[in-house]
C-alpha cells in the first residue's frame, strides 16, 4: 500500500511540475544539471531556500524540475523545501525521484533520513545512515543524519 501511495504521489508531483503550476541547506549538489539556465534557476532557488523563504522557493523549484527533470539537485532541494513546509508526502516523493536519478545522492539520503525521523520511521532513517556510512564514511551528510537521530533519541 505504501508503494502504491508513493507511486501515486510521484505521478501527481510529476503532473503538477509538467503543468508548471506553483504548488503553493546545506549544499548537496551532485552536479546532475546539464543546462546553464537550470544552473541559474537552481542558484536563485537555493538562495531563496537559504534565506528561509520556502514558500517563495517552491514554485521556482517546481518549475525547475519541470524544465530540467533529470536534475537530482533540484529534486533534492524541492524535497527539502516540501519537508520544511510540512508537506511530508510530497517531500517523500521528491526524495524518491532524486534517488531514482542518482541512488547514491548523499544529500538526498541525509534529507530523506531526516524526513523519516520527522515521520517516525526511525528504522528507515537508520538504514539511510548505514548507506551513507558505506558510501562516504563519516562525511558531513552522515554526521548530520547521525546528529538528527541522536537528537530524536534514536
Amino acid at each position: 500500500m505504501h508503494s502504491l501511495l508513493t507511486s501515486f504521489l510521484i505521478v501527481v508531483l510529476g503532473l503538477v511540475s509538467m503543468l508548471g503550476l506553483p504548488a503553493l541547506a546545506e549544499d548537496t549538489s551532485d552536479g546532475s544539471s546539464t543546462r546553464a539556465t537550470a544552473a541559474d534557476s537552481y542558484a536563485e532557488a537555493r538562495a531563496t531556500v537559504d534565506a528561509g523563504n520556502f514558500a517563495a522557493a517552491l514554485p521556482l523549484l517546481v518549475n525547475l524540475t519541470r524544465v530540467d527533470p533529470g536534475n537530482a539537485d533540484a529534486w533534492n532541494l524541492l524535497g527539502f523545501t516540501y519537508r520544511k513546509l510540512d508537506q511530508f508526502d510530497l517531500s517523500d516523493a521528491a526524495y524518491l525521484k532524486v534517488l531514482s536519478i542518482n541512488p547514491d545522492h548523499l544529500g538526498a539520503l541525509e534529507y530523506q533520513g531526516e524526513l523519516y525521523i520527522a515521520t517516525g520511521r526511525i528504522d528507515a532513517a537508520r538504514a539511510n545512515l548505514a548507506r551513507l556510512e558505506k558510501l562516504c564514511g563519516s562525511c558531513a551528510e552522515h554526521e548530520d543524519l547521525a546528529r538528527a537521530l541522536q537528537a530524536a533519541g534514536a
